[in-house]
């Protein structure tokens, strides 16, 4: 999951929309982060390892070219994202643009967070990522700032064009898939270890 369905999780499982996005972030020991910020970074955490390791997941990323494999799982995230926003209104009770606002706010008001992640908020909130998610083409604008920002972009090379072809492959996988992740994130939320709360 990209930053749009980590914040639609948080909100969904009413937690820090701030701290689960610093689970990008945060390396190490979830104990030596600042206390805010551990549960939402727990919970982070738990989100990647059931995405990663689900079936749906899997035989999603198996179906992407073999030179596009090393990148699959990104592209997946990223595509995940595409079909959240699309689809927004069937998953969150506020129009996206209302929820976009609110969540650029909260992560501006989020102390101690990780410094590249802070960095980050203003282009987010400026280029207004979370709505960009949206459109095809914002799609593919993430996939090439993406490719830029990794130390091999080759391993991109006609991921646009594919995730365009795997377009029903992928919206079917996160139709089944999302639901489940929600439902998962509101019973972490009850069972978080007591030690980050």
């Amino acid at each position: 999951m990209n930053f749009l369905a980590h914040l639609h999780l948080a909100d969904n499982s009413k937690t820090s929309l701030g701290a689960n996005l610093a689970g990008d972030f945060a390396k190490g020991n979830i104990s030596d982060h600042p206390k805010a910020l551990q549960q939402g970074i727990w919970l982070h955490r738990q989100i990647d390892a059931l995405t990663d390791s689900h079936e749906l997941t899997k035989e999603l990323k198996a179906a992407f070219p073999k030179e596009l494999q090393r990148a699959a799982p990104i592209l997946i995230d990223l595509a995940f994202d595409h079909m959240l926003a699309k689809y927004w209104d069937e998953y969150h009770h506020q129009p996206l643009a209302q929820f976009a606002k609110t969540a650029y706010q909260q992560l501006e008001n989020t102390p101690a967070l990780p410094e590249k992640l802070n960095l980050l908020i203003p282009r987010m909130r400026d280029e207004n990522w979370l709505i960009a998610y949206q459109s095809r083409s914002g799609l593919n604008q993430t996939i090439s700032a993406v490719a830029k920002r990794v130390s091999k972009p080759e391993i991109f090379q006609g991921a646009q064009k594919t995730v365009e072809k795997m377009d029903i492959d992928i919206e079917i996988a996160f139709r089944t898939f999302y639901p489940q992740l929600m439902a998962y994130s509101r019973i972490w939320t009850r069972q978080t270890p007591t030690e980050y709360l």
